[in-house]
């Protein structure tokens, strides 16, 4: 763990008591156990949206193993996390990923992101399931010229493609949203995908087919076999469809292929690490480095499970360790939510 003596940054670093990394279940629960001991928390993620894993690769399908809900989806168990965890008032900071993390000569800890966002922050929470989630590269000859320009993975900004001719490819949940929701805004959508088939949601499809039929959004079956442009500006596609070979105008192209899963930049920040993997003591779920915590996926210990009820107790552990460094010399007294009219008025049920 090295320390940071360089400048301040132009932008005033946010300050905060706890940033969590992860946005997924696990990491949602963080923001609740923490914030029953008075912990405000920064939650980063390097998906467009909250729920990680569930919801991202399977929203729909069901989950069975979580205690008091007999079946939920992906989905339903993130927005019943996002409905509980609201009193909190936890600051998301989504499309994001963590390259830097750095001891500050305080003890605390400073984080960087790859979009410029940086934090001073007491304790770190590393939620990150199986570690970032990177998106696949359509293999396309050239394609690395056009990356975080006019070929993008996620979409931070929907003003940046205004008035664009944009090209979304794929036939999930996140190619249909993006259709949906960014045809009101681009000059031009061309959904492509390489099969008239959508795995997303049927409400989604439908909409999409709508806007087709009304010829606001044009669907083509098919797939992108180059790309053509100037220095990292794109300017077209050529797509193969079962009619031969068509070049089309393109501003931005959004390739949602799915998503690969890499420890990344976890592994340069100086904790002990076994096979990809951050070792933890089961009494706190701490690191190697006092004050950041692992929980769920990404964390080992003899006899670690990776369910979600396992890291919703780890996260209930963590918070209390997590009080002794953001108040130090303060004693916790444990409480439960269902007796103590202090934490239930915290929860607004009082």
């Amino acid at each position: 763990m090295s320390t940071d003596a360089s400048p301040a940054a132009a932008a005033a670093p946010i300050e905060t008591d706890a940033v969590i990394i992860g946005a997924g279940p696990v990491g949602l629960f963080a923001v609740f156990e923490l914030g029953l001991v008075d912990i405000k928390a920064h939650v980063i993620d390097i998906l467009d949206k909250p729920g990680g894993q569930c919801a991202e690769l399977y929203p729909e399908k069901p989950i069975y193993d979580i205690p008091a809900l007999p079946t939920v989806t992906g989905q339903e168990l993130t927005d019943r996390l996002l409905e509980q965890i609201k009193p909190f008032g936890a600051e998301f900071h989504l499309g994001e990923r963590v390259d830097v993390l750095q001891r500050l000569p305080d003890g605390r800890f400073n984080l960087k992101t790859d979009a410029g966002t940086e934090f001073n922050t007491k304790v770190v929470v590393i939620a990150a399931g199986g570690g970032s989630f990177t998106p696949k590269r359509p293999p396309l000859a050239g394609i690395e010229a056009f990356e975080g320009t006019s070929v993008l993975y996620s979409v931070r900004r929907m003003e940046a493609l205004r008035d664009k001719r944009v090209l979304i490819v794929g036939g999930g949940d996140s190619a249909l949203d993006w259709t949906l929701a960014l045809q009101p805004v681009a000059k031009s959508i061309t959904l492509l995908h390489r099969r008239d088939e959508f795995r997303a949601a049927p409400n989604s499809v439908q909409k999409m087919r709508q806007l087709v039929e009304t010829g606001d959004v044009r669907l083509m079956i098919g797939q992108v076999t180059s790309l053509d442009g100037t220095g990292n500006q794109l300017e077209g596609a050529t797509v193969k469809t079962k009619e031969g070979e068509e070049r089309i105008g393109v501003d931005a192209m959004l390739p949602f292929f799915g998503l690969t899963m890499k420890l990344g930049p976890v592994a340069e920040w100086g904790l002990a690490l076994n096979e990809n993997l951050i070792p933890v003591d089961t009494e706190k779920f701490e690191t190697s480095e006092q004050g950041i915590f692992a929980v769920g996926d990404i964390n080992t210990y003899p006899g670690k499970l990776k369910l979600i009820l396992s890291g919703f107790h780890e996260v209930a552990l963590m918070a209390q360790q997590a009080h002794k460094y953001v108040y130090p010399g303060k004693k916790l007294m444990f409480q439960y939510t269902t007796s103590s009219s202090n934490l239930q008025k915290k929860l607004g049920v009082s």
